[in-house]
């Protein structure tokens, strides 16, 4: 399918569960936010449903997120549904790694081997600081664990100005090593609170510090849906990437709807949500009714974040935890 601005849409992202058992700071308050009743999230059966007609309209790439995703109770049926589906030929998960290693050989059985892990240290205090937890030597344990089983790894991390900025070259040089892209990402208003908004770490910033440290850092070809502006340091195994989430630069080539655990369509981050899928589906819509609603929402997918955060209603929305909204 393609918008009005002739962009392609085949990439969705769901998000199983708003329950998170990190506290990041940045995403959400340290007494967590008020969960969703079971009956309020999509069911694994009308996310199935969801995906058929998706990828009847050609969706080719899910991506799993949370919330944590492996806090949802059999998350792997789930999993195990959708590579049963022949429309998806990339099915992602995005994940804080602390409950993954048990289901690494099943994942690699079901052909599920691309993973985005969230990690925004490399010094386990600060790790603790950010999180809340003390569970960074489980996470790197899951990341080696994944690489040394020839997983796709992305590493995010997200950075805050006066926390973490000291962890960008640490991060980065774990590309030295592993194929694997490290990511950092601007923050976003969307921060459950934590604090006012001050001025943030700026994807130029970023790229400046890596810059400074890499002269001869190069940047690579992008592609239709990238969201990091990606680099090559020349030696290593894998590749740095910047996102500028805040600054949303890469608007122009979006190629995603978002769909929250209650069902809530958001076809930008920076909307307020622009359609509840669920309450349409238990209305008794036929997957053909539910194909048009989508072809709509395409249709009206605004141009950038900055035209969808105008249109918001809900301007509370920059309060709202990134665990609620599926990242």
């Amino acid at each position: 399918m393609q918008d009005s601005y002739k962009r392609t849409i085949d990439y969705v992202r769901i998000a199983v569960t708003d329950r998170c058992n990190l506290r990041c700071f940045y995403c959400m308050p340290a007494e967590g936010i008020p969960y969703e009743p079971k009956k309020h999230l999509l069911s694994y059966e009308e996310i199935t449903r969801l995906l058929t007609v998706l990828g009847d309209l050609g969706f080719r790439k899910v991506r799993f997120t949370g919330g944590e995703p492996f806090l949802r109770k059999d998350f792997m049926q789930l999993l195990e549904n959708t590579a049963g589906l022949a429309a998806y030929d990339s099915i992602h998960i995005t994940s804080n790694g602390t409950l993954l290693q048990k289901h690494i050989t099943r994942l690699k059985a079901l052909g599920i081997t691309k993973i985005n892990l969230s990690i925004d240290s490399l010094d386990s205090e600060r790790f603790h600081k950010i999180t809340r937890r003390n569970d960074f030597e489980k996470v790197m344990q899951t990341f080696h664990l994944l690489v040394n089983n020839g997983f796709k790894v992305k590493l995010n991390a997200v950075i805050m100005k006066g926390i973490n900025t000291q962890d960008i070259i640490p991060l980065a040089a774990l590309a030295k090593e592993h194929p694997v892209d490290v990511r950092f990402i601007e923050e976003m208003p969307f921060n459950g609170g934590y604090k006012e908004n001050v001025e943030m770490y700026s994807a130029r910033d970023i790229y400046a510090d890596l810059k400074a440290h890499y002269p001869s850092m190069e940047k690579l070809p992008s592609t239709h849906g990238d969201t990091a502006s990606l680099l090559h340091v020349p030696g290593y195994k894998g590749n740095i990437g910047v996102i500028a989430a805040f600054t949303r630069s890469f608007c122009n080539t979006c190629n995603r709807l978002r769909i929250s655990s209650k069902g809530d369509i958001k076809s930008c981050l920076y909307d307020d949500g622009v359609f509840n899928i669920r309450d349409y589906m238990r209305s008794g819509v036929t997957n053909e009714e539910l194909a048009d609603k989508f072809r709509e929402i395409v249709r009206l997918k605004p141009k950038d974040g900055f035209e969808a955060e105008a249109l918001r209603t809900n301007k509370s929305e920059a309060l709202q935890s990134m665990s609620s909204i599926g990242g």
